[in-house]
């Protein structure tokens, strides 16, 4: 059976960043405390293991800051979690969790409870692309608290950055890199920045105050991390993913290789069977729905045939495996030949992107599925 995973989402924030449209609220945006939260989820996850859903090989807990619920509230989670679905035999288990909120004791209460991985937000190692980001954190924070989580037993920690922030340079990248590496962390996600309608950081850019985010910036930036962490013995293994070996995230592969997963939280998304289904977001209703007993399901859809093949190919293009050259249409023969001979195409029995067309992939990817 492919591995089957389980996503938690926390809803709460100390505080909102600028660039972020996730399902988060803060304390002055929400009538819910996190007790009520905890005592929900346990109910979701008891009416989701009801129906016969088999043991989680993953679970990642995501947010949100995780982080504020404490060690003792992550492990309740994770209780609920071994006690309901079940763990199978090596799960993996990760939390993200936001510097500021950890600690020593923290990263040793989760060890504790059974957790084998942990992600960080840290973004950046420099001080004024910070506070273009919102984020609460000193740089050092961020390297203090992956050598926190190390020294507590952890073999597998994430550090998180973004690259392209409006006022951002190629230093500010270079000294991120450097931080990062002097951790010996086993994975690195690198992402860049997008601008969402509707955050405060588009609000920012629409009157001027920031500048737009560039093209040409995002891919020098991309090339300069790519490069640094090849070189010190990270492998790339999706497009916006670094780790050394046996450092992979296998939750996310769950995501990449379009497997079965239950997301529990508010505004949470799971994909069962061939439905794709998604949770009510205020964490109020939410919390109201289960004390009903009633799971709190606000849209669900079938995924046609169709529809799940260009989620295969989109999503198995971005990893450096890519898909086997047979699940591309006739149609589409004539735009992969083109891109091969650009050079940012690999095809034999699988078509796979070149270093290049890693620059390039989310084009590369709509001209395939276009021309089918």
């Amino acid at each position: 059976m492919d591995s089957f995973g389980v996503y938690i989402h926390v809803p709460f924030c100390a505080t909102r960043c600028g660039y972020c449209d996730f399902n988060t609220y803060t304390p002055t945006e929400v009538d819910s405390s996190h007790a009520q939260y905890l005592d929900a989820l346990e109910r979701e996850l008891e009416l989701a293991a009801a129906r016969g859903l088999p043991a989680a090989d993953t679970v990642f807990i995501g947010g949100g800051t995780p982080s504020l619920l404490g060690a003792e509230g992550l492990g309740r989670i994770l209780a609920a979690v071994r006690n309901t679905f079940g763990l199978a035999d090596g799960a993996e288990v990760t939390t993200e969790s936001n510097p500021e909120s950890t600690s020593p004791v923290y990263f040793e209460g989760l060890r504790d409870a059974g957790f084998t991985r942990v992600s960080l937000g840290m973004q950046s190692a420099s001080t004024p692309v910070l506070r273009v980001l919102d984020r609460q954190h000193t740089p050092g924070r961020a390297v203090a608290a992956a050598r926190e989580a190390l020294a507590a037993g952890f073999a597998h920690v994430n550090l998180d950055m973004i690259y392209g922030t409006p006022t951002e340079t190629d230093d500010d990248v270079r000294r991120t890199l450097d931080a990062i590496l002097a951790t010996g962390v086993d994975h690195v996600s690198a992402y860049s920045l997008i601008v969402e309608d509707g955050t405060a950081m588009a609000r920012k850019v629409r009157r001027g105050e920031l500048p737009a985010p560039q093209e040409d910036v995002y891919a020098d930036r991309y090339e300069l991390i790519a490069g640094t962490l090849e070189a010190h013995g990270y492998s790339w293994y999706e497009v916006s993913n670094w780790a050394k070996p046996g450092g992979k995230c296998r939750h996310n592969l769950i995501y990449w290789h379009n497997r079965q997963w239950w997301g529990a939280g508010p505004g949470a998304h799971s994909f069962i069977g061939a439905q794709r289904f998604f949770n009510v977001k205020r964490p109020e209703k939410y919390a109201q729905l289960l004390s009903d007993g009633i799971l709190p399901i606000q849209d669900r859809e079938t995924i046609t045939e169709a529809e799940a093949h260009t989620e295969a190919v989109m999503l198995g293009l971005r990893l450096k495996e890519g898909i086997p050259a047979g699940w591309v249409g006739a149609g589409a023969r004539d735009v992969v030949d083109r891109h091969v001979r650009a050079g940012l195409l690999q095809a034999d029995e699988r078509l796979r992107l070149t270093d290049e067309g890693r620059l390039l992939a989310d084009g590369i990817i709509t001209d395939i599925l276009a021309a089918e």
